[in-house]
């Protein structure tokens, strides 16, 4: 049998493999595809999350009546001016519901007694609106406490 003599390594002490610099290419390739589509599905699976509601809870509205009250007068101010408006509490919980129906009376008059303090000037733009909401919500909690409503939707808001 014929030995076969093997070649001496090239200087540097390595051996020549033919194609190594194509198969690093080839591997850096796939890398930065499959690192490119795992961000991708990760930030767009995440951005869909986000948009989709945790849990679905069952939420319950209980309407006030509607109330007219008139303002406060302002200085100079000849005619009186009137404040129209409807709004409905909602609340978290369903069985609240039948808590809170029976104190209605209570809120309303905590409602036209706060309002009629207040002047037209009070209730300009939507910054004053706002306070109004802000105020009822406060209000209203404290006459139903311990049950808590989350939020004063208004319905109808004249100012006349």
């Amino acid at each position: 049998m014929a030995k076969t003599q093997k070649k001496a390594p090239a200087e540097g002490g390595e051996e020549p493999v033919a194609g190594t610099g194509r198969k690093k290419l080839i591997v850096a390739a796939l890398a930065v595809l499959i690192l490119g589509g795992a961000g991708g599905w990760f930030v767009m699976g995440r951005s869909k999350a986000a948009h989709l509601p945790e849990d679905k809870k069952p939420i319950a509205f209980v309407d006030i009546s509607e109330m007219v009250v008139n303002l406060a007068s302002e200085p100079n101010q000849e005619r009186p001016r009137f404040l129209k408006f409807k709004v409905a509490l909602e609340v978290k919980d369903p069985k609240i519901v039948t808590e809170v129906k029976p104190l209605l009376p209570r809120v309303e008059d905590i409602f036209q007694v706060f309002v009629r303090e207040l002047r037209a000037s009070d209730l300009e733009g939507s910054g004053g609106i706002h306070r109004l909401r802000e105020e009822l919500l406060r209000r209203v909690n404290l006459a139903l406490s311990p049950n808590r409503v989350d939020a004063v939707l208004f319905k109808e808001v004249i100012v006349q």
